[in-house]
């Protein structure tokens, strides 16, 4: 027994001893963790000491944000009054063209016509694909131009879309006129017919007989513009407005410009329009027009389209110049790089590559006498001359032709516009020719000899590049 005891007593100290030499281990999943957050802190210092380059992608484009203007509509209008007090009842749809005698609408003196309608709604009573279209074409055109900060358009929307379901479901009814006449309720309705040629718009604003050269600025002010709605089924008096016809194709949009862009506009006599409505373009004559308050307006005209517009007084439009359209390029990536002038002539093919270069003039160590080709970049060209890359030449450098008969000695150099194109992997400018530009933008020609093409990359800043820089990805 005393053995075992003794046997028991060493054991445990063997597995203490052991356990003592454990802890003296370092833990490993802790050094592991240790070292990985040195790395993450390491990387993290390293991405924001290194320099970022980041490319962007050349795209087509224009400036539209400066070209993006409100205007008002003016058309030859016509607003029709009742000849007596009743119930009015639309037949005409609005939008639609209608000639002399035409049937626009009915006036009920009893209100009977509208019961009458109600009750003869069965299910073959329902709206045409044609008409199906027609609404959702006015809900499209209303949500593309709402904006939440004015709700009260959303009011004139409600009224012009019950009036046109309504007017819809009038038209199937009253297109039998004869079941109306044999109702028995015909002579207390009158049938109105239209005095003249043009298309039906069922609302007001007071706006009609506005004049371009009664324009001001107050007139763009919408808190104070007030368009009546003119609804069916409603209870008219003798004189009151029923409708109006705009009578011609003939109609323009007056937008207000500053003098210097009214200038511009009325030099290019006709310039192209967008309506942001429905992204269909149309070409508007240009005329001008400053009131006594020094305010400067500029009317568009135009000869069709009119029909579309018809019952929108206020219309978003982008005016589309020539110059505006390009490749859209941000100004960050824009720099410019001198070069060295050298006449076409002393410029030629050579080498094992065949690429341009120049025969420049040299001495040996020992004085010998040296014509040595040196290729060079050429990044734009005149009639008569090349612009060539300093990184190669020299001021001062002689250069040589017709086996050294003639000399030029590099005296001139010029300055280019430009970006870095990095589409092979390094830094390399690319004149551009700016046609239009604003503080953030700038629209170059495209396709040019030396030039950008679409989707070509470049720096977008370009100060954090030197030419032939490599870029790593």
């Amino acid at each position: 027994m005393a053995r075992k005891s003794e046997q028991n007593v060493i054991d445990y100290q063997k597995v203490n001893k052991q356990k003592k030499n454990i802890l003296r281990i370092p833990n490993v999943a802790m050094v592991i963790f240790a070292l990985i957050l040195v790395y993450i802190i390491v990387s993290i210092v390293g991405y924001f000491n290194a320099k970022h380059i980041v490319p962007y992608e050349v795209k087509e484009g224009s400036l539209s944000t400066n070209n993006l203007y409100r205007g008002i509509a003016l058309r030859n209008e016509k607003i029709i009054y009742a000849d007596d007090a009743g119930y009015i009842n639309y037949y005409a749809r609005e939008g639609e063209r209608v000639g002399v005698g035409n049937l626009v609408y009915t006036l009920d003196e009893s209100g009977k016509l509208a019961d009458y309608l109600n009750e003869n709604k069965d299910n073959e009573n329902r709206l045409s694909d044609k008409d199906l279209f027609e609404l959702k074409t006015e809900i499209e055109g209303f949500v593309s131009n709402f904006d939440r900060t004015n709700f009260s358009p959303v009011y004139d929307f409600k009224y012009t879309m019950e009036g046109t379901v309504l007017k819809m479901a009038n038209a199937n009814v009253l297109s039998n006129i004869d079941t109306i006449n044999s109702s028995g309720i015909s002579d207390l309705i009158s049938f109105c017919t239209a005095p003249d040629t043009g298309i039906v718009v069922y609302s007001t604003d007071g706006m009609e007989e506005v004049k371009f050269e009664q324009f001001t600025k107050e007139l763009y002010n919408e808190e104070n513009y007030k368009r009546e709605q003119l609804i069916n089924n409603d209870l008219i008096a003798d004189g009151d407005a029923v409708y109006k016809l705009s009578q011609s194709e003939d109609w323009s949009i007056v937008i207000p410009v500053e003098k210097e862009k009214a200038d511009e506009l009325k030099e290019l006599e006709y310039v192209k329009v967008k309506f942001l409505k429905n992204q269909n373009t149309s070409w508007g004559e240009v005329s001008t027009y400053t009131n006594p308050d020094g305010e400067t307006f500029v009317k568009l005209g135009f000869t069709n389209s009119m029909v579309t517009f018809c019952t929108d007084r206020f219309i978003d439009i982008e005016l589309i110049t020539e110059e505006d359209t390009g490749l859209k390029i941000p100004n960050s990536a824009i720099v410019e790089k001198e070069f060295f002038i050298v006449p076409k002539t002393f410029v030629t093919n050579g080498g094992s590559s065949g690429n341009p270069g120049v025969m420049r003039e040299g001495y040996t160590e020992d004085g010998t006498l040296t014509n040595d080709f040196i290729e060079t970049t050429i990044y734009h060209e005149t009639e008569t001359e090349y612009y060539l890359d300093d990184s190669v030449l020299r001021m001062g450098d002689d250069l040589t032709k017709n086996e050294g008969m003639e000399r030029h000695s590099i005296q001139k150099k010029g300055t280019l516009i430009g970006v870095y194109n990095i589409n092979k992997g390094y830094a390399d400018f690319k004149q551009i020719n700016i046609l239009y530009q604003n503080d953030e933008y700038a629209i170059v020609k495209s396709n040019t000899r030396y030039g950008l093409t679409v989707y070509d990359y470049i720096v977008l800043d370009a100060s954090t590049v030197v030419e032939d820089e490599i870029i790593n990805e």
